[in-house]
Parts: structure tokens; sequence; C-alpha cells
């Protein structure tokens, strides 16, 4: 939609939206074909800060910045109310239901309730209760109305006396109230008794239920995270009730959209809508069907891939900043700032649960990585410089299978090395569970025996810190990623170098080993991935998607698609298609040979009028030239050139137009393309032929090329008389010469 957008509207039939921006416009949307219907002024001399249709979606009330109110026909698209009264912005406008009242609600920053007679264009009662803004406005029937606010407490009032009938104090801030519906089966909700209930969002993160009669909460919402007092990431700025669904959908700060069940207020789907710096992400889950992503925050974040249902998973208390996953697919293990590690599990409904946890380094955890073979061990290493290396017991393995276990379970590091001078950046585990190679700013990768994690080689060579290490899955090799810009491959058996990389103008933070070990794909601070062969050194592939740093990057099982993960708040999911590339490659080479082929007949068989149209299909021009030309060698070949050109459809025409400019460039062909000029003039309109595309062009590049031929064929008729001059001359000498002999 492109512009900085203030406010907008649904109408409740779902056939209209309406945006309102900065630039003081108002725009109709065809929301489902993202196409811009209508435009008009809004005449507020402020942005519009609230709209609101009515009941019909005939009518829409906008309060602007400037404390007006319009109201507009958008049947008859003009302005039918202009009201004047509020007090500053006017951030919340509300229909009545019955449309045969015709009453407007508003409020502005004066935090007063105004009714509004749209009859007489008047201001008509002032509700007066709330200490702070007020943020929703819900009609319980006719004659009733609900207001939440900003001073924690929600207000019922009667609309025949215009006084309030209850307070209910809420004790949070709150952003939304939604009544319950009279039917349904609340039970699960606290409902015991009939009357006016009704559901609050806000700084909390948690939805209530309350009864009006007795301004109790009859149920709060159970969550996985600590309750805070003040406004946080996960206070709730929206909140509506589908009836049609049967859902209350939520929206977070976090731009997390939560469907719910109306009845039960259990989870329904999750839209994860802001990822902030994202860090690390993995595939995870039966068939890589879901991806795990660890982002700027202490949450874990788990997605389906065919859903975008998104599971947060709390449990860290501080920024998560690695990721990996054991074979499987079905367990993974997190590392993050407060020191910790944790083991997720994922059961077969999908649900992720932790079933372990380890503490032990002095500083954040940096990296991680998983046993290869199986669920047995975990390798971590910190900005304290060591590595440690954590069993898992089989026993623990065994339950978190069957589900079994309530509460994470404590892990213990067996072994602790101090292993560099600097931060370790990276950690990698070989696919046969016998070695670990760390990685680290102080330049230096570093071989290291599982068992009891003893040196076994250090790799040097690198000019600045390595970010990455990763084992080849084929071969006895070492890869390594530098901010130098390089990559390097090491052979484990002597420690040197095989190969070196070079082509990132930045830091390479992530490598991984792709078809079958036979690539290596990079990824940069520069939002950069390049797939390198090993064989010959070359980067085959640049691929510019990110616009920040890629910290994440993985593939799947089948090696034919990868995940990246990017400082942008980006993850991207690239598919491998040289598969799919190369059979459409060769289908078209099939297609192509095939016709030829056709053209060939069909030139044989003198079917000049669809060997024409073949060959212009072909987009080839010397094809098309060889088919005018042997039109032309035909007996009366001008009379069928003129007959299959006519008989060309439009953009046939065009076509042949732009060959003809490039025939004519040449004096070979020049004769086929001013016969096929000449057939164009004489059977084409000039009106016609102005609507041609690139007509323009055409002409500009045949004027001086014909005007150069025509010079060209002048003087060769000049040449050609006075040839023909001198041999009339010659003759007539020897005629001459033979009469003074005979003499």
């Amino acid at each position: 939609m492109g512009e900085d957008i203030s406010s907008f509207a649904l109408s409740p039939d779902d056939e209209i939206l309406v945006t309102g921006s900065r630039a003081l416009l108002l725009k109709q949307w065809n929301w489902q074909e993202n196409k811009c219907v209508r435009t008009w002024k809004a005449v507020h001399i402020a942005p519009v800060a609230s709209m609101a249709f009515d009941s019909t979606s005939t009518l829409l009330a906008t309060g602007g910045c400037d404390s007006t109110i319009k109201i507009w026909d958008m049947i008859k698209q003009y302005c039918t109310h202009n009201l004047k009264g509020s007090s500053g912005v006017v951030h919340l406008v509300e229909f009545h239901p019955d449309i045969s009242r015709l009453q407007l609600f508003s409020s502005s920053i004066d935090y007063k309730i105004r009714i509004w007679d749209l009859n007489s264009s008047k201001c008509v009662a002032m509700l007066d209760g709330h200490f702070s803004a007020v943020t929703s406005l819900t009609f319980a029937d006719g004659n009733t109305l609900v207001s939440s606010g900003r001073d924690k407490i929600c207000m019922v009032w009667d609309l025949k006396t215009r006084e309030s009938k209850r307070t209910v104090p809420v004790y949070e801030s709150v952003e939304a109230a939604i009544l319950l519906p009279g039917k349904g089966n609340f039970s699960q909700l606290g409902v015991k008794k009939q009357g006016l209930h009704f559901i609050t969002a806000g700084s909390k993160g948690i939805l209530k239920v309350w009864e009006v009669a007795t301004a109790a909460c009859v149920y709060t919402q159970p969550v996985p995270f600590e309750l805070k007092e003040e406004a946080s990431e996960r206070s709730l700025t929206q909140c509506m009730l589908v009836p049609e669904r049967n859902e209350i959908v939520t929206v977070s700060v976090e731009h997390n959209i939560v469907f719910y069940d109306a009845q039960t207020l259990q989870l329904r789907k999750q839209l994860a809508g802001y990822n902030d710096e994202v860090l690390d992400v993995k595939f995870i889950g039966p068939g890589d069907s879901h991806i795990v992503v660890a982002t700027n925050s202490p949450q874990l974040k788990v997605f389906e891939l065919a859903t975008s249902h998104c599971q947060i998973l709390y449990g860290h208390t501080e920024t998560i900043l690695a990721l990996d996953v054991f074979r499987k697919g079905l367990m993974f293990v997190s590392c993050a700032k407060d020191k910790s590690l944790r083991v997720w599990r994922m059961n077969k409904d999908g649900r992720v649960i932790c079933v372990a946890q380890g503490l032990g380094h002095a500083h954040g955890v940096g990296a991680v990585s998983c046993s290869r073979l199986k669920e047995s061990f975990i390798v971590t290493s910190s900005q304290d410089c060591t590595i440690k290396i954590w069993n898992i017991p089989e026993s623990l393995t065994a339950k978190a299978k069957a589900a079994l276990i309530s509460s994470p379970e404590t892990l213990h590091a067996k072994v602790t090395e101090r292993g560099h001078d600097k931060d370790i950046n990276s950690v990698a585990v070989s696919p046969n569970d016998k070695l670990i190679a760390t990685g680290s700013q102080d330049r230096l990768a570093k071989l290291w025996s599982c068992s009891d994690c003893s040196l076994l080689g250090v790799f040097t060579g690198h000019k600045r810190g390595i970010w990455c290490v990763q084992f080849s899955p084929v071969d006895q090799v070492l890869a390594t990623s530098s901010a130098d810009g390089t990559l390097k491959l090491w052979g484990l058996r002597d420690f040197s170098c095989l190969k070196t990389f070079e082509g990132h103008d930045a830091s390479v933070l992530k490598i991984i080993f792709v078809s079958q070990g036979t690539q290596l794909l990079s990824s940069g601070s520069d939002g950069l991935l390049k797939l390198w062969t090993i064989k010959t050194n070359e980067c085959v592939k640049t691929l510019d998607g990110h616009e920040d740093k890629i910290w994440g990057l993985q593939s799947n099982k089948q090696d034919d698609m990868v995940v990246t993960a990017s400082s942008d708040s980006c993850i991207m999911l690239w598919k491998d298609v040289t598969e799919i590339e190369e059979k459409e490659a060769q289908a078209k080479q099939e297609e192509q040979i095939m016709k030829e082929q056709e053209l060939s007949n069909l030139l044989h068989e003198k079917r000049y009028l669809k060997a024409l149209g073949l060959a212009i299909s072909l987009d080839r021009p010397h094809t098309v030239l060889m088919v005018v030309k042997a039109i032309l060698k035909e007996t009366d070949g001008r009379k069928h050139l003129e007959e299959n050109i006519v008989r060309l459809r439009k953009d046939q025409k065009e076509a042949v137009l732009t060959f003809l400019v490039t025939w004519n460039t040449n004096s070979r062909n020049c004769h086929e393309a001013q016969a096929v000029m000449e057939t164009l003039l004489k059977h084409e309109a000039p009106d016609s032929l102005l609507q041609y595309s690139g007509i323009k062009s055409a002409v500009e590049s045949l004027l001086p090329y014909t005007e150069r031929h025509f010079q060209r064929l002048s003087r060769l008729l000049q040449a050609s008389m006075f040839i023909d001059f001198m041999w009339q001359n010659m003759r007539l000498a020897d005629v001459s010469q033979q009469e003074d002999v005979t003499l």
C-alpha cells in the first residue's frame, strides 16, 4: 500500500477496506486483489486517527487529529456530516448498531464519550467517568454500552438514562473489551449463570473474563510466562471476536496474532509478526516440517512451515545465541546469554517441551553442537574460552520419547577444557562423533578428541577471527570461515590448508556443506550468500536476499532446501532448483528441435503462412528472413509474400517490423526488408501503423539505412548508364574502323 497509514477500517460485510494516510488522503481498496479502487481527500486538516463503518457498510466515520469527525456516504461518495466539538485528537469512533437511531459515539483526549445525533449533527450527551484514554466501545444491546480505558477500569453505561450502571476495576491498562455472546457454553471460562460477561485484553498480556453483575473476574487465562504489572512486549494491543469461526483473536506489542477458541480460550493458532534480529535457525520435526528460530530475545519460536503456526517457547532468561539439532530432528538444544543450555523435544502432536537444562559456564554460551550418531552428548563453548561436553543419559531420552517429563532435568558437564585465548565462536562435532572442532576470535581453529577433550591439532592461517567451523560429511576435511573474508579447507591428518576460497568482501559468518559434500554455501555480514564448487574453487552463484548479517544457515536432510536468518529480521527458505532448471532447459531444447524440424517440413511443402508464424514464434530474425527469401524465390514471389504478410496477426506484424529493422542494416538483405516494408505500408493505414509497439524507433532506424541503399542504387544506376554509354561508343568505333578497312 506504500504510504504511511494512520488508520484503517474494514466494513462489516468484509467487502470494503479504507485506509487513511498522513498525506491526508483516504483510499478504498479491493483488498482481495490488493488494488486501490478510489482515492479522495480526507478534508481533515490533520491525519485521520480513527475510523469505523456502520452496520450497513454504507457510512464511514473518520475521526481526525484536528478535533473533527466526518461522516462519508460510501455509495454516493460524498461527505454527509462535519461534527465539531471534540477536544484534541479523536482516537475512537463507533456507530450505534441500530442504524435507525443514527447515533455516533466518539472519544478524544478529554477522556469523555460523546454521543452525536446524526439527524441534527449535534452532540446530545457526554458520558463522563474515565480518567484516561478510552480504548474501546462495545454495545451489549440497544441500551447498554461497555467502555474500557487505560485508567484500569471498564464501565457499563445505560444509554436510556446516559448514566453509569457499574464500574469494574480490572487492575491493568485495557486496550480492548469484547462481550461474550449470549448463546454458547462458556462454563470453562467461569460463566456459571446468565448475565453480561466481557473479556479484557491489556498490558499484562492475558485475557480475563469479567461478570458485570458482581464486577468480579471469573476466569484468568493461564500463560507460560511471568506476569508483569507494567506494559511489556507481551502486552495486548487488539482483541476481537470472530463469531463465524467461534474464535477470539488478539494482537500483541510484538505483532504476534493469536487465535483462541472462544468457548475455552485454548490456543488454536499463532502467527509471529516481527522477529527482531534473528541469530540462528534450524530445521526440526519429522521430514523437516518445522523450523526453530532464535531471535534477539529469551524466547524460541517454532514455526510450522505448512501453516506458519508459531509456538513460543519460554525457559531462558536472556537472549538465545545458538541452536543445534540431533540427527532425527525431534530433539534440539539452545544456549543463551544466561550461561545455560536447554534441551527441547517435539512430541507427536508437534508440541515442544523442555526436557533438560545445564548450567556451568561462567559467561554466556555462544555455540553448541549435538552428537551426530545418537542423542548421547552435547558440546558447548562460551565467552569464558572453555569447551564443555555434556552427557545425555539414556533414561532421559527414553522418558522424553514417552513424554514422561513434567519438569526439565539437570545435566552435568563431564569434561571442561580451556580451549582458546579469546571467545569461542563456533563448535562442531564430526559425523562419527569422535572429533570436535572449535573456531575462535584468536584466529585459530582446533581439533579435539571427543572422549577426553584432548587437543589433537591446530589449524593456523586465517588473518582474523574464525566465525564458523564445519566437518565435511564425506571427506576427512574441516571447513572454516573467517572475518578476513575467506573460507579454508583443512586436512584432518596433517592439519594443512588444502584450499582457500576468496570472494566475500566482508566477514564470512556461516558455512555448510551441500550437494553431498561437493559444494560449500557461505553467508556473509553483507547479507550475501555464495555457493562454491570445491573441486574448481569457483563461486558459481551469489544470492542476494538479505539486507544485513546472515547469522543462521542450514540445509534440510534431503539437501534440496536451505533456510537462512538475518539481522534484518527476515527468515528465508531457498530451494535447490538445479534439477528443475536442467529439465526445463532440456524440454525447451527438445521443443526447439521439433519446431525447427516442423519449419523445415513447412518450407518443403511450401506452406509459407504457417512457416512464417512458426519462425516468428521461435523469435529468430534470421529464420524469418530465410522464409521470406524462400517465398520471393517462387514464381510471383512478391505476390505470395504480400498475401502471407497481410494474413499475419498484429503481434506477428509487430515482430516482423522489429526483424526487418535488423535486416535493413545489411545490403545483402535490404531487398527482402524493403519488400516486407512495402507490403506493410501498402496494406496498413497510417493510424494503424502508429499503434504498433516500437514504431517510432523502427522508423528512426529504417530511414538512414534506406536512404543509404537508395543512394547506392542511384550510384549503381549511374555507373550502369556510363558503362552502357561507353559500350555503345566502343561499338560505333569498331563499326567505323571496319568501314575504313573495307574502303
